[in-house]
């Protein structure tokens, strides 16, 4: 029987699409860019009586391609409902969401440290944003519309994660291929990418899931991630091993005390009380709408890896390294089309890694490359009195060598190197050293 807890973890993540209106009306979807508070608002995101909703025909081909890039089957039938609670940031009372038939459906992400599930991806919109304040010395709460009716897709994995290093490794590669898909920025610290990890524990010996689970909500980066689940097992373990259940709630990340803090009892869905958005009909797509949507993936990120190991002769290491990010993958292949020997692959890809070769153009950095290995060649004459020189000059290590330690010739070696000041072919410059050396 095992004896030891084992961290059961399933993952909520928001992603804020990049499209140019927002998720239900034609206002500018800008959040960050806005420069005033409420100016991208309309009676749609602002909830008003009487404004009705229409879909962003983008975003939903946006969800469907990330659906596709994770593996997902996707619905041919879908719809909006709507999802009640009451909040500031919630104009209308409710969110326009998904929630029985959803876009994507069954995806899977495979990862070194195992492959987590894809439970769903569906469409929803942001709420807005409050800021809390003073005014006349009295503090406030304001809200900003701005980001009100921003698409916003929701990622929901199986509880297949099992550690908090595994988790990170998920979201790195769950941010990359949205990265590459070009949907989103993905940017954490603004908000348009937001993690939730939900966390439990299993008892030792226990074959199914926990009974309960803590969310931990609006966490805006991979390590907070890490650290909130870290201190969630732990807490957990401590309630389990004196026979108490953790409490169904959602809790907070604090950086600051390094610690996960309560907010409210977790609702169940049927607290929301959702039922079909009445004012947006029902979705059907046809096969031929989803591969037309399939026709737009790219080359995605583990696909561009193993090319370019093949294509190129780049170890696993420098592949991952140089596919980390589309831009970086890009910017590695136009070098290479501008690239002439003795400018390799693998220099272009030293150069980019260790040198951060990508912070100049392309065309600079190959005449880089190209003048660090274009070697100045030399006449035999010079290169024989090169080596004469130094075989004169070191009689102790030429006797070294000939008594049989082999490791001498690499010093003479470099004393020749010296001599010639980096001139010379290094293979002819060796073999007409242990020649004279002979």
């Amino acid at each position: 029987m095992e004896n030891k807890y084992t961290p059961v973890i399933g993952m909520e993540i928001h992603v804020e699409l990049a499209t140019k209106s927002k998720m239900f009306c034609g206002c500018k979807n800008d959040p960050f860019g806005a420069e005033k508070p409420n100016i991208y608002t309309c009676p749609v995101c602002l909830g008003l009586p009487g404004a009705l909703p229409v879909p962003n025909k983008k975003a939903v081909e946006w969800t469907m391609l990330l659906g596709l890039a994770l593996g997902c089957t996707i619905s041919t039938d879908s719809k909006f409902d709507r999802k009640h609670y009451f909040y500031p940031d919630l104009a209308k009372g409710y969110q326009i969401s998904q929630y029985d038939m959803p876009i994507c459906r069954n995806g899977i992400i495979h990862l070194a440290s195992g492959d987590v599930r894809i439970h769903r991806v569906h469409l929803e919109e942001d709420t807005g944003k409050l800021q809390h304040t003073k005014i006349d010395g009295l503090p406030v709460t304001l809200v900003d519309f701005n980001r009100s009716g921003v698409p916003l897709v929701e990622i929901v994995t199986e509880p297949d994660i099992h550690s908090s290093e595994q988790a990170k490794e998920f979201l790195k590669k769950l941010h990359q291929i949205v990265r590459y898909l070009n949907i989103s920025n993905a940017d954490m610290e603004k908000g348009s990418m937001r993690l939730e990890p939900n966390i439990s524990v299993k008892k030792p010996g226990e074959t199914e899931l926990p009974k309960y689970k803590v969310e931990v909500k609006n966490i805006n980066s991979f390590n907070f991630v890490k650290k909130a689940i870290d201190f969630e097992v732990e807490r957990h373990i401590k309630l389990l091993s004196n026979g108490e259940i953790p409490a169904q709630e959602t809790r907070g990340w604090n950086e600051e005390k390094g610690a996960t803090v309560s907010q409210r009892s977790k609702e169940e869905a049927h607290d929301y009380r959702y039922f079909p958005e009445p004012d947006i009909p029902p979705m059907q797509f046809t096969k031929e709408q989803i591969e037309a949507v399939r026709a737009q993936l790219p080359e995605l990120p583990d696909v561009k890896t193993a090319r370019f190991v093949k294509e190129f002769g780049l170890s696993d290491y420098d592949a991952i390294q140089i596919t980390d990010s589309v831009e970086r993958a890009t910017f590695f292949e136009n070098c290479l089309n501008l690239a002439k020997p003795p400018v390799t692959a693998k220099m272009i890809a030293n150069w980019i890694i260790n040198k951060k070769g990508d912070e100049m153009p392309a065309d600079k950095l190959i005449a880089q490359i190209s003048a660090a290995n274009t070697v100045e060649d030399v006449s035999d004459e010079v290169l024989a009195g090169a080596i004469s020189e130094v075989v004169s000059a070191n009689p102790k290590a030429v006797a070294d060598y000939k008594s049989g330690k082999q490791q001498v010739l690499m010093f003479l070696f470099g004393n020749v190197l010296k001599t010639l000041k980096g001139k010379g072919d290094k293979k002819k410059v060796m073999e007409m050293l242990q020649k004279k050396l002979k």
